[in-house]
C-alpha cells in the first residue's frame, strides 16, 4: 500500500478553521494577577515571569501556573470573517458520445448548455460568510498585536478577544507572507497588558517552553514542552524555526512560545502531522526573525529587506577542495546580474566567506543576513577569488523593489512627482538609485506607484522600476518624458516605446499615450 509523502503532512496550524464559533475567552479571568497585569500596562511594563532568580536554581519547574498567570493577559484569540462564494455544483463527467449526454444536457447539469427556461438549471450560489480562528499576543500597551499572516489573510473583518472577555475590532498594520507574520492594531481606552520578545538565539535544545493559544476553538489553553531543535527550515527563504514538542494544534497559529522568563521566543506557525493534530512536532518562527519583521511592518507597513543581487549555491566538500578552501563554508556565486554586487565588482565563481564582519556559514545564512542589513548602506563583503581573499564594498538595494513586490512609494528628495500614463513618476536620484540597487550614475524616472487599473499595471510595471528611455531617446526629467509623449501624439501614434529597467535588467514596453 502506498504511503503518503511526508511533505503532505506539513499543515499550518490555524488555517481557516471553519466552524460555528462559541465564545472562546468569554469567561471570567482565572488569573489572580489581572489587576497586576493592568498596572504593568499602565506603567508601560511588559509582563514577566515571577521570581526568575529563584527559579533558575530548579532543574525542573514544580509548576507552570505562576508563569501562565503572569503572561496570559497578553494572549488573545483572533476571529476573522470573510466572504466566500459557493461554486457551481459539478455534474457527472460523461465520455464523449455517451447516450446519456442528451438527457443530462436537457436537464441542465453543469458541463451541458441548459435549455431556455430549464427548471433544473442551477446558477451560482449566494455568497456566504465564513469564520476562522487563530491566536496572537499583544506587544505594546497601545494595542499592537502579532499573529500569523495566514490567520488574517483574506479576512473582511478581524475581532480580537482578550483573556478578560473584552472584544475589540482590529485593523491590519502590515503583513509579510515570507515569514507568515502580520501586525494588527486595536484601539483601547486603557493601556493593554503586553509581553516582550526574548533572544531566540539563546534558546538551547532541552530548554522548557510554554505555548499559549486557542487550539481548535476550545478557548484559552496552555501546553508545555521543550525546545526539540533549532534553526529548522521548512519551505521559506527566511525560515528559522524553533521545533518544540509542546502541543500545538489548529487555532494555535500566531500564538506565543514563551521561555521560562516570560519572554516570547517564537510565534507558533506550523506542525508536522499525518492527521492534522499534534504529534509533538511543532514549529515556531524564531523571535529574532519576527521582531525585525514586526519593526518594519510597524514603521513602513511592509518589509524592507536588503538585496545583494547574486545567485548562489552551497560550497560542497568537492568544491572546497578544488578551490583550495580549508572548509566547506560560505556561498558560491553562480551569476552576477546587474545590481549592487555587480557594481561592487563581484564575479561568478567568487565564494562569499564574510558579510558585514561576520563569517558566512552557507547560502541560507547569507540570505538571512543580507535581508537584515540596512538598505542603501555600504557593507563589507569578503570573497575568496583565485585562492585569495578580496574585500568589496557593496551598497545594498531593496529586495522588494528588485522583485517588483514593494507596494510603498519610493521617496524622492528633489522634483515633485507627477502622474503620467497610470504611474506616479519622479526623477531618479543617487540616493534612490542606491536603495533600488542600481548604479548611482543611472539617469531616468523612478516609478513610485502604479494605478492597478491602468495600462502600466497591465504591462507589468511596478514600484521601483526605472524608465530610462521613451521614444528611443533618454529621459532624465518629467519634462523629458512629457515632451516624448507629446511628440508621439503629434505623430499620430497611439503608444510610445519606453525602456524599463528592473534590478538593472532592461526591457521595452509600449504604453498608450491617448
Amino acid at each position: 500500500m502506498n504511503r503518503p509523502s511526508c511533505r503532505h503532512f506539513l499543515t499550518a496550524s490555524g488555517l481557516a478553521l471553519l466552524m460555528a464559533l462559541t465564545p472562546a475567552f468569554a469567561q471570567e479571568p482565572t488569573t489572580p494577577d489581572a489587576e497586576a497585569a493592568q498596572e504593568a500596562a499602565n506603567n508601560n511594563q511588559p509582563l514577566t515571569a515571577p521570581d526568575s532568580q529563584a527559579r533558575q536554581q530548579q532543574v525542573m519547574p514544580e509548576s507552570f501556573a505562576d508563569l501562565v498567570e503572569k503572561v496570559s493577559p497578553a494572549v488573545v484569540n483572533i476571529t476573522t470573517t470573510s466572504t466566500v462564494s459557493t461554486p457551481l455544483v459539478r455534474g457527472p463527467q460523461l465520455p464523449e458520445g455517451s447516450p446519456f449526454s442528451d438527457l443530462f444536457r436537457e436537464f441542465g447539469f453543469p458541463g451541458f448548455p441548459p435549455g431556455e427556461g430549464n427548471p433544473f438549471q442551477r446558477g451560482p450560489q449566494p455568497e456566504q460568510r465564513s469564520n476562522a480562528l487563530g491566536s496572537g499576543f499583544v506587544i505594546s500597551p497601545e494595542g499592537l498585536i502579532v499573529t500569523n499572516n495566514h490567520v488574517i489573510d483574506g479576512a473582511d473583518s478581524i475581532e480580537i478577544e482578550f483573556f478578560s472577555g473584552q472584544r475589540l475590532p482590529a485593523k491590519v498594520i502590515g503583513k509579510d507572507d515570507k515569514t507568515d507574520i502580520a501586525v494588527l492594531k486595536v484601539e483601547s481606552k486603557d493601556p493593554l497588558p503586553f509581553v516582550k520578545f526574548g533572544d531566540s538565539d539563546r534558546a538551547r535544545v532541552g530548554d522548557w517552553v510554554l505555548a499559549l493559544g486557542n487550539p481548535l476553538g476550545q478557548g484559552f489553553s496552555a501546553s508545555t514542552g521543550i525546545v526539540s531543535a533549532r534553526n529548522r527550515a521548512l519551505s521559506g527563504t527566511y525560515d528559522d524555526f524553533i521545533q518544540t514538542d509542546a502541543a500545538i494544534n489548529r487555532g494555535n497559529s500566531g500564538g506565543p512560545l514563551f521561555n521560562m522568563d516570560g519572554e516570547v521566543i517564537g510565534v507558533n506557525t506550523a506542525i508536522l502531522s499525518p492527521n492534522g493534530g499534534s504529534i509533538g512536532i511543532g514549529f515556531s518562527m524564531a523571535s529574532n526573525v519576527v521582531s525585525k519583521v514586526v519593526e518594519q511592518l510597524e514603521e513602513y507597513g511592509e518589509t524592507r529587506r536588503g538585496w545583494l543581487g547574486v545567485k548562489i549555491q552551497p560550497v560542497t566538500d568537492d568544491i572546497a577542495e578544488s578551490l583550495g578552501l580549508a572548509e566547506a563554508k560560505g556561498a558560491m556565486v553562480t551569476d552576477v546580474p546587474a545590481g549592487p554586487a555587480a557594481d561592487a565588482g563581484m564575479k561568478a565563481g567568487d565564494v562569499i566567506t564574510s558579510f558585514a564582519g561576520g563569517t558566512v556559514e552557507d547560502p541560507r545564512d547569507l540570505v538571512r543576513r543580507v535581508a537584515d542589513a540596512p538598505v542603501g548602506e555600504a557593507v563589507e563583503v569578503v570573497v575568496q577569488r583565485d585562492g585569495k581573499p578580496v574585500e568589496l564594498k557593496v551598497t545594498l538595494g531593496r529586495r522588494e523593489l528588485a522583485e517588483g513586490t514593494g507596494s510603498g512609494k519610493v521617496d524622492s528628495a528633489e522634483e515633485t512627482a507627477s502622474d503620467l500614463m497610470g504611474m506616479t513618476l519622479a526623477p531618479l536620484t543617487p540616493e534612490i538609485a542606491a536603495e533600488l540597487g542600481v548604479s548611482r550614475d543611472m539617469q531616468g524616472l523612478v516609478v513610485q506607484s502604479v494605478d492597478p487599473s491602468g495600462a502600466a499595471a497591465d504591462k507589468g510595471l511596478a514600484a521601483g522600476d526605472v524608465i530610462t528611455e521613451a521614444g528611443q531617446q533618454p529621459v532624465a526629467t518629467l519634462a523629458d518624458l512629457e515632451t516624448r509623449i507629446k511628440e508621439a501624439r503629434d505623430a499620430g501614434r497611439k503608444s510610445i516605446l519606453v525602456m524599463v529597467r528592473r534590478a538593472g535588467e532592461p526591457r521595452f514596453v509600449a504604453l498608450p499615450v491617448g
